[in-house]
């Protein structure tokens, strides 16, 4: 089972959001049979036989083991991830362009970056997988507090001129064999907790 994996094809996306499909496969975490997901979930079995066919169909659920019950044959399933993504090239047509929204300032260019960066390394992750190889890549993650709009804004302009130079210092348009990568730093309020998790 992979740790996450990336749904790029509409007609998968759509099986994975139809609302007792997605039932289904968050119960798939642990393996089992439609009778079992059944129980767990409240379902009669033939409804939720059905429904593992057509996750099964696109590739959201694998068949992990039959087991032979007296003159029945048992086929438990487990889901192929332990969590989806769904990319944005699903929506390719309407998906977010950071090109078409350049004010760097604005959470709708940040939010496009953010759409660019999943559909990105989720084709890495998909053509990494079918080739059995890793995708090399780096992220870092941390949160600050500022005192002010005005600390804000300065932290934002010295990370921009360290970021700046750091590129400058390893860009080598001219190397030969060389590999581009996109660097994308973010900087975002976090949004409040939900309203029962400050109770």
């Amino acid at each position: 089972m992979l740790d996450v994996a990336v749904i790029e094809e509409p007609a998968v996306a759509a099986a994975s959001l139809e609302p007792i499909r997605a039932r289904v496969l968050a119960a798939l975490a642990e393996p089992g049979s439609a009778a079992m997901l059944a129980g767990r979930l409240g379902l009669p079995r033939q409804k939720v036989n059905y429904h593992l066919k057509e996750l099964e169909r696109h590739g959201l659920v694998e068949l992990a083991e039959e087991r032979r019950k007296g003159s029945v044959t048992e086929r438990v399933y487990r889901a192929t991830a332990a969590s989806y993504v769904i990319s944005p090239a699903v929506l390719a047509a309407v998906r977010p362009d950071p090109d078409r929204a350049p004010d760097h300032l604005s959470a709708r260019w940040l939010l496009a970056l953010g759409s660019r960066l999943v559909q990105e390394v989720g084709a890495l992750v998909t053509g990494g997988a079918r080739a059995h190889a890793p995708v090399a890549t780096f992220g870092l993650d941390a949160q600050v507090r500022f005192a002010s709009a005005a600390d804000r804004a300065a932290f934002a302009r010295e990370l921009t001129d360290a970021v700046t130079a750091l590129v400058s210092r390893y860009h080598d348009e001219q190397a030969h064999g060389g590999r581009t990568h996109r660097v994308v730093v973010a900087l975002h309020q976090l949004p409040d907790p939900p309203q029962e998790a400050r109770a």
